[in-house]
């Protein structure tokens, strides 16, 4: 029924979080995909520092995938990569990485502005070697993962620009707390619960920039719909081509609430059928060509 486009995982779990196991087996992610009808799924590796407790390779995760093909895998790269210098060729090993099998890469998560010329670099290279990409966005840089813009993203809307035949796969709070503009500034690293009565930057620049396409996983992703299901209706339906379910299950105990909501969405006639599905799966197959 679903085709998750965004998950972590780990053959070993390495380190706790917080007292709890941080990542979720192969094993265990597909036990809790059975139980919520959970077809395929896209593996980002962890490569940067920011985010990844230890750092994971693209080995692991293309091993993962040939040993389950329900697992899809992307390949990861920091932006600091090779020479930390906004000239490396980072070509090379992202056709290497294509040719082994990844469709994308992702998720990024330095914390590094999105204008910042190691960014840029890497985006340039995953243009011309024709990689989706997924990325995270931080409120800030310093303590934080993710990479930085300030509120309405106006970086993002730059590298838009810039790379039009680049996919870029929006993820986080600070991405989807632009549904509507920000109450105040703070609000970006958080929850928004208020109706959507005024379009913010999120809306704005899918309709501007076909290249822009949004992973509604985690918490955020539910979020930006649930805080207006009426809104969230439209939403959907007016973007049903480049919007994607996703989960982010880390722990292994991560909540899918947006299984629900969809099928909510679905069953209340709010969307249709065939956006459902689009939104489910039939996206993710048509851009990664699956």
């Amino acid at each position: 029924m679903f085709i998750d486009i965004h998950v972590h995982t780990r053959s070993l779990p390495g380190p706790s979080r917080s007292g709890k196991q941080p990542y979720a087996t192969p094993a265990q992610l597909i036990q809790r995909y059975d139980a919520v009808e959970i077809e395929r799924a896209v593996v980002l590796p962890g490569v940067s520092p920011e985010c990844a407790h230890q750092p994971q390779s693209n080995e692991e995760v293309l091993a993962i995938a040939r040993e389950n093909d329900r697992f899809i895998p992307f390949c990861n790269v920091d932006p600091r990569a090779v020479a930390n210098s906004p000239t490396a060729d980072l070509g090379p090993i992202l056709r290497h990485y294509k040719d082994q099998g990844a469709k994308g890469l992702g998720e990024i998560t330095a914390n590094l502005p999105f204008l910042d010329p190691l960014v840029q670099n890497l985006f340039h290279h995953c243009e011309e070697v024709g990689f989706p990409v997924t990325f995270h966005i931080a409120p800030a840089v310093g303590g934080f993962y993710g990479l930085y813009d300030d509120p309405g993203l106006p970086q993002l809307e730059i590298t838009l620009q810039r790379f039009p035949d680049l996919f870029f796969l929006g993820h986080s709070q600070p991405f989807w707390a632009e549904m509507a503009p920000l109450p105040t500034v703070g609000a970006r690293a958080g929850y928004p619960d208020t109706p959507v009565t005024t379009e913010g930057a999120i809306p704005r620049l899918m309709r501007r920039y076909p290249n822009l396409c949004g992973d509604l996983s985690a918490n955020s992703g539910r979020n930006a719909l649930a805080r207006d299901k009426t809104y969230a209706a439209q939403f959907l339906t007016e973007f049903q081509d480049r919007l994607f379910f996703g989960t982010d299950i880390c722990a292994p105990d991560t909540p899918t609430g947006l299984v629900d909501l969809l099928l909510e969405l679905r069953e209340s006639g709010a969307i249709s059928e065939t956006v459902f599905q689009k939104v489910a799966r039939e996206n993710a197959i048509r851009l990664l060509s699956l």
